[in-house]
């Protein structure tokens, strides 16, 4: 920084004035640029702010600003530079690419697409193309997402990844013999690819070719592909095709590697039990696992249930409900113990003292001597043991 400040002295006093200006602008653009290639965007902008002069226009001061905003995250700022740049320089096809670009990290799709649209109007840009269709599948237009996907597959054909979002998409709308197809044309090149290969297999699993679908997992399971995907869907083909022996190895091979499917947990129970196998040790352990997983998740069992008792309780004359909501929630939680209180006193309410000293009893066995709400109990049990014995003198 020193050197360019005695630079700048040194100009001031050596230059005549319109040549001072235009150097010293260019000294400062070159120690901004230098400041933002080592991501010091801050200072950069700083410096190049002393350029900007009202009412007038300085393309490369405000293109270096931009490009700061866009550098340091600065999304929102980087996107009012580069619109004003894009009306200024209407051919620029850089200008509309960023604007393009921070449309897409705003997850602003509909703006992204017309940002999109105008930079194709000047350039075919497979990358724009790409994300065009990543677009439209955001905004679940399948039709328009194929539609880009496929024209960014006509410049890239073996682009792996566009290609396995291409028949997502088909796979996502049902089209399978599409799916298939659009596989068949990538697979000839590469036929063994190991992201392309499984999508045409789920193609096949989903159109209830089972066999085609088995050889087309095998093949990947022979070469190596160990993933999820592969022993689910071999395991599934092999199941509809009756060889239950190879079903069950290659589904709990897929359970190793992710146990969090309650429908693989079920395919599992299905494939031991039809291959009669001891229900006790071997079918309902699996059977259970999937009940385990579909349950709903019990605290908030309880939260839910607290929420019903707490409602019929400040009715005050529901207290029936409001006990057995309280009830639900306790056995979700026993850790909620309040609610044991909570019941006591709403018998004690109705006048059902039998209940309410039980229930107060109940709570002092797990609460903690000498808190508040423990003091609490212990007054309302003497209350309650005095009501009894008026109920029981009459």
């Amino acid at each position: 920084m020193k050197k360019v400040l005695f630079l700048l002295l040194w100009m001031a006093v050596c230059l005549p004035l319109g040549a001072q200006t235009a150097v010293q602008r260019d000294s400062v653009l070159t120690e901004a640029r230098r400041l933002k290639s080592i991501y010091k965007t801050d200072e950069a902008l700083d410096l190049l702010s002393t350029l900007v002069v009202p009412d007038a226009f300085d393309e490369q001061v405000f293109a270096e600003m931009a490009d700061c905003l866009f550098q340091s995250g600065d999304y929102e700022g980087a996107q009012g530079t580069y619109f004003m740049l894009s009306a200024r320089v209407p051919d620029s096809v850089l200008y509309k690419i960023r604007l393009f670009q921070i449309h897409s990290r705003l997850r602003a799709w509909p703006q992204c697409i017309q940002a999109g649209r105008e930079v194709l109007q000047l350039d075919t840009i497979p990358a724009v193309l790409n994300v065009m269709g990543d677009s439209f599948r955001q905004l679940e237009q399948p039709d328009s997402a194929l539609h880009y996907y496929r024209r960014f597959i006509a410049a890239r054909p073996m682009n792996e990844s566009v290609v396995s979002k291409a028949i997502g998409v088909l796979l996502d709308t049902g089209d399978y013999d599409g799916a298939v197809a659009q596989a068949e044309a990538f697979l000839a090149e590469d036929p063994d690819n190991a992201v392309i290969a499984p999508l045409q297999g789920v193609a096949y699993y989903r159109k209830s070719d089972y066999d085609t679908a088995a050889t087309i997992f095998q093949r990947q399971e022979d070469i190596g592909n160990d993933t999820y995907p592969v022993h689910y869907f071999l395991g599934q083909s092999y199941w509809h095709t009756k060889v239950i022996y190879r079903a069950e190895k290659e589904l709990v091979a897929a359970w190793q590697i992710d146990s969090t499917d309650v429908n693989l947990a079920y395919s599992i129970a299905a494939v031991k039990s039809e291959a009669v196998r001891d229900f006790e040790t071997e079918v309902k352990p699996w059977l259970d696992k999937a009940w385990e997983m579909v349950q709903p998740d019990p605290a908030f069992l309880s939260r839910v249930q607290q929420q019903y008792g707490l409602g019929y309780y400040k009715m005050q004359d529901s207290w029936d409900k409001a006990i057995e909501h309280y009830k639900e929630a306790y056995r979700y939680n026993p850790g909620f113990i309040s609610a044991l209180s909570t019941i006591a006193y709403c018998y004690e309410a109705k006048k059902d003292y039998k209940n309410a000293l039980e229930w107060y009893e109940r709570y002092l066995k797990v609460a903690r001597p000498g808190s508040p709400n423990y003091l609490y109990v212990q007054k309302s049990i003497e209350h309650v043991k005095g009501e009894l014995f008026m109920q029981e003198g009459k």
